[in-house]
């Protein structure tokens, strides 16, 4: 399983990081690993990949729109706009919404076309900045693709940027200037910049509710144009995705946990960019659990042998913490899930499972759980009268078996000791 993967001789056998399926919970982002740089991205960098060829200091492209808030060092943050370096309508490269359908490596190479520019900020008291900030937040509230003048203090290169929440892009330099033309501002996202009394969760809901695409309101929500004005701030990308999955997820799952339940036993499946997918719904009030299995030599797991195993859950009266093993996938997948109940007017128990396989070898952004899972409630679901019927058709679709989702299911362990109580009673 997975020769010619790009993980192929990137650890030997014995070596402690595989042993002990840190990758897994670090996805290139903690640096558990204890080595400056993640290995698996050096591996990644060390293969010939497509990127613009920068010749110039100067670069003129039109910005899908896109801006990137990085994280490292907060609050002190690099803000900045996304740009390639061609004109016309590049709306496709920042819509997740519309990459239904293609291949990984289709969705890889319109990213790394993505010029970052880079200029430090504090991201709480970001005022008095300067111009940078007023351009930036512009264009995150911009509805269509605007032309952008970038001016860096030297030619942009470096590594692309590759990470399990985030869409990857490009290479990167630090920003002298940058000049970007006119742009209709996105109606609900212009009303929640100048509404300065709205609180922030709010704003978000408000946008949704009224049409915005989750993948604009995130921009808008990272560059502080949300929130009660002496509160607003720059937030990294990374956190306002999953800030904004969570806000709508729980604010759709407050809605309908009080609904009356599924009359039956549903499931769902689907498979893209090697994902493989089995999403079960169970008559009983709100519960919510995601499992992902990484088998070798994927993105997270470069063991050779090992497959690793990790879930995360909630039940009717919802999480307290952070989704530390599934991290954003979980709220994203949330999110997809509670739309779906809502738009039938039921409540159920929710079980994601996700089977991540050797052609899944770019992390590419959680807006791929979001996504799928979206497009997988989309389909006609398989129906059975108990939990049992399911099981045959989840095994003829997955390579796990049902053993091992039961032993690693919190919401199935649960419900089959409910299950051995009322049939003692």
């Amino acid at each position: 399983m997975g020769q010619g993967t790009l993980f192929d001789e990137v650890f030997d056998s014995g070596d402690v990081v595989v042993k002990n399926g840190l990758c897994n919970v670090c996805k290139g982002t903690r640096r558990l690993c204890g080595k400056p740089q993640c290995p698996l991205m050096l591996k990644f960098y060390s293969r010939k990949i497509s990127t613009p060829e920068i010749k110039s200091n100067d670069i003129a492209g039109s910005s899908p729109p896109a801006v990137f808030v990085g994280r490292y060092g907060y609050p002190k943050v690099d803000i900045g706009p996304l740009m390639p370096t061609f004109m016309g309508d590049t709306t496709i490269l920042d819509k997740p919404e519309l990459w239904g359908g293609k291949s990984m490596y289709d969705i890889a190479s319109m990213r790394f076309q993505l010029v970052r520019g880079k200029y430090r900020i504090d991201a709480v008291n970001f005022e008095k900045s300067g111009k940078i900030v007023d351009n930036v937040q512009e264009l995150a509230l911009t509805e269509k693709p605007v032309e952008v003048e970038s001016f860096f203090e030297r030619r942009p290169s470096g590594r692309i940027v590759l990470d399990d929440e985030i869409m990857p892009f490009g290479p990167s330099g630090k920003l002298a200037s940058i000049t970007v033309a006119n742009g209709r501002f996105e109606h609900n996202l212009e009303k929640s910049f100048y509404d300065t009394d709205m609180r922030s969760s709010d704003a978000v809901i408000s946008a949704y509710t009224n049409g915005t695409l989750v993948s604009d309101i995130e921009k808008a929500f990272s560059v502080g144009t949300m929130g009660v004005k002496k509160n607003r701030r720059f937030v990294p990308t990374r956190w306002s995705i999953t800030a904004v999955d969570d806000i709508i997820s729980k604010d759709i799952v407050k809605e309908i946990k009080y609904n009356e339940t599924i009359d039956e036993f549903r499931l769902f499946q689907w498979k893209e960019l090697d994902n493989w997918w089995s999403i079960v719904m169970m008559p009983l009030t709100w519960r919510f659990e995601m499992m992902e299995a990484w088998y070798p030599k994927t993105s997270w797991n470069p063991s050779p042998n090992e497959m690793i195993l990790s879930h995360d859950h909630e039940f009717f009266e919802g999480r307290k913490s952070y989704a530390d093993n599934i991290t954003g996938a979980y709220y994203a997948a949330r999110l997809a899930a509670a739309e779906y109940l809502r738009s039938i007017g039921r409540s159920a128990a929710v079980l994601v499972f996700r089977e991540i396989h050797p052609g899944y070898d770019i992390p590419l952004g959680v807006w791929n759980i979001r996504e799928n899972v979206r497009a997988a409630l989309r389909t006609e679901p398989y129906i059975a009268e108990s939990l049992e019927g399911l099981w045959p058709q989840i095994e003829a679709f997955m390579d796990l078996k049902k053993e091992r989702w039961l032993k690693n299911s919190e919401v199935l362990k649960d419900y089959l000791i409910q299950r051995r109580i009322e049939d003692f009673y």
